[in-house]
């Protein structure tokens, strides 16, 4: 059996979103969805098996969010993000009160994602 949860985290511009989730993590879009011209949107970006639902809709999730990603490779994952640069967010890599090492980022909606690398 398997599994996958994906994330739904609320968003509330979408050129914002996209400076963040694309630009400055380096996600790709998957898909997208409106129901009409001027309605909100709701796409999937991912990278690699990291996959997040963002949405404008006012219902689908609470702002503020905080989402834990495990990666193995977190060294590798700073460089690359840190190298787009994004004014808003300057992560840096600590030791977490559990003994791991992590960084964590927060989008311009103060959704917060902590990046973890398990010490074991």
């Amino acid at each position: 059996m398997s599994f996958q949860a994906i994330p739904i985290i609320r968003i509330f511009d979408e050129d914002k979103a996209r400076a963040f989730y694309l630009g400055f993590l380096g996600m790709a879009v998957d898909w997208e969805h409106r129901f009409g011209a001027d309605f909100p949107i709701y796409m999937q970006v991912s990278k690699g098996d990291l996959v997040f639902h963002l949405s404008e809709h006012s219902g689908d999730c609470t702002p503020g969010s905080k989402v834990f990603v495990n990666t193995d490779d977190l060294d590798g994952l700073f460089a690359e993000v840190t190298a787009h640069g994004y004014r808003f967010c300057r992560p840096q890599i600590d030791t977490a009160p559990w003994g791991d090492r992590m960084f964590e980022v927060v989008d311009p909606f103060s959704n917060k994602i902590l990046f973890n690398e398990r010490s074991t």
